[in-house]
């Protein structure tokens, strides 16, 4: 956790002016710089990613992450199908294992959580107390509630992960934007985010000198490139470039520098965005200090979602 016990300033103080002049200094040296972090706001968003992401989550390169977002979306296929049509099976000798039988699909398909919860709320059930039931018992409400549900039609997305499993049920307009495109466009710019280009993984504040280190090594713990089996989240700074924006009263640079997060998920769990924003510190537990000029644009994953993130 931070140096401190316990983080400074409320999380959307106002913004200060927008700055005018700014002066972009040379390569920092590996002892950082110091900054003044009750300048601009704080952002709690990565900071939050950070703490509730397990191990498996974590990546240490854009590439590494990249690999294996790409390598499921290979294993994986789209589907329209009439939600009338699917079946529920499930074995009283095996009260926790519930299985889906698709149209012109002859192998027994197995939902994930994530799937579960759509295909519960496609139905209007509630998916935490079907959970609760052995899956004989919530295989006959499911499939209670798919027969007597207005028939409708559902994409699917499948994966052969060792057995069939079904990733995410959604709407047949659901404009699906998978993670690696993503992925893709960032390493455009960001080339494998450890600092082969301007963009990589962000230092860390030391709140007892208030210098910005830029120069951390990539671990599982330092880490902010993230992905799980329904998301995506990066978040990547040009800190070893800090731009002045302007002088502080005791005649000091005020130094910030340029970052960005983005997000995505390909099986309907939130919307594709990206943020951009000036920032002078992360701290350890990564929270976004000294925020300016804080910009959101955030895309859903209506019928042309697909063809809006590739303009």
């Amino acid at each position: 956790m931070a140096g401190r016990g316990q983080e400074r300033g409320s999380r959307h103080p106002s913004r200060r002016t927008i700055m005018t002049h700014m002066e972009i200094l040379s390569r920092t040296t590996p002892n950082g710089y110091k900054v003044d972090v009750s300048r601009g706001q704080r952002i709690g968003r990565v900071s939050s990613e950070w703490f509730n992401r397990p191990d498996d989550d974590r990546y240490l390169s854009l590439t590494d992450l990249n690999s294996a977002v790409k390598r499921r979306s290979e294993r994986s296929k789209t589907r329209i199908v009439e939600s009338e049509a699917i079946r529920v099976e499930a074995s009283r000798d095996n009260p926790e294992r519930l299985m889906l039988m698709l149209p012109d699909v002859h192998t027994p398909v197995a939902p994930t959580h994530w799937s579960f919860g759509q295909l519960a709320s496609l139905v209007g059930a509630p998916a935490t107390y079907l959970r609760q039931l052995p899956a004989a018992l919530a295989g006959i409400n499911l499939q209670y509630g798919l027969s007597t549900h207005r028939a409708e039609q559902v994409k699917t997305l499948e994966i052969e992960n060792g057995r069939l499993e079904l990733r995410a049920v959604t709407g047949p307009d659901y404009g699906r934007i998978f993670d690696h495109e993503l992925v893709d466009a960032v390493q455009k710019i960001a080339g494998n985010g450890t600092g082969d280009t301007r963009w990589k993984v962000p230092g860390v504040l030391d709140w007892s000198t208030s210098i910005y280190n830029p120069n951390v090594d990539i671990s599982k713990d330092t880490t902010t490139l993230y992905a799980s089996d329904r998301d995506i989240f990066v978040f990547l700074v040009d800190d070893l470039n800090p731009i002045e924006a302007g002088r502080l009263p005791n005649g000091e640079p005020d130094l910030y520098f340029r970052g960005f997060y983005a997000w995505n998920s390909e099986v309907g769990s939130k919307t594709l965005g990206i943020a951009s924003f000036y920032l002078r510190a992360v701290c350890q537990n990564r929270n976004l200090w000294g925020v300016e000029d804080f910009q959101e644009i955030t895309i859903r994953h209506s019928k042309y979602a697909a063809s809006r993130f590739a303009l």
